[in-house]
């Protein structure tokens, strides 16, 4: 039986000092992540990103400029978020397969305005102070494996 991943993308938005956009989930405080969504049919991943950073956090893509992707970040649902994919969303998802994209703000651009369904807070990070901790158990290696790739960073959980 074929296992169905989810195409996705997340933005690393970074401003000209080098500190990294990291945004608290409105529904699991203290959960920090990045900017990130499912492409829509018929949209490419570069697309979907400009897209998902525009909804959740209202850069334009003239604010910054995309400099590097990376793909096959892949991680399985935990029992209760598959539960609620293939139950409520009706999709036949077991997990995600991402895509990143660095993403390198404009001097000019604004700081973030938050879609408070996605978000509630944000801040700005050095890359080498993102906490695993931050996240659900099912999402620490990708974002570990993540900020190893593009950033040469061990994560650490605390």
């Amino acid at each position: 039986m074929e296992r169905l991943y989810r195409p996705n993308v997340a933005g690393l938005l970074v401003r000209e000092d080098g500190k990294l956009l990291v945004c608290e989930r409105s529904r699991q405080k203290g959960a920090w992540q990045f900017p990130q969504g499912g492409i829509d049919p018929g949209e490419t991943a570069t697309e979907a990103v400009k897209r998902e950073v525009r909804e959740e956090v209202g850069f334009l893509p003239s604010q910054y400029d995309v400099v590097e992707s990376r793909g096959g970040y892949r991680y399985d649902y935990p029992p209760e978020v598959l539960e609620y994919v293939r139950e409520k969303r009706q999709q036949p998802f077991v997990g995600q397969e991402q895509e990143y994209f660095l993403c390198r703000l404009r001097a000019d651009a604004p700081e973030p305005s938050l879609d408070h369904r996605e978000f509630c807070a944000y801040r700005w990070i050095a890359p080498a102070r993102f906490r695993l901790e931050w996240l659900p158990e099912f999402k620490k290696e990708v974002y570990a494996r993540v900020l190893a790739d593009f950033f040469n960073v061990r994560a650490r959980d605390k």
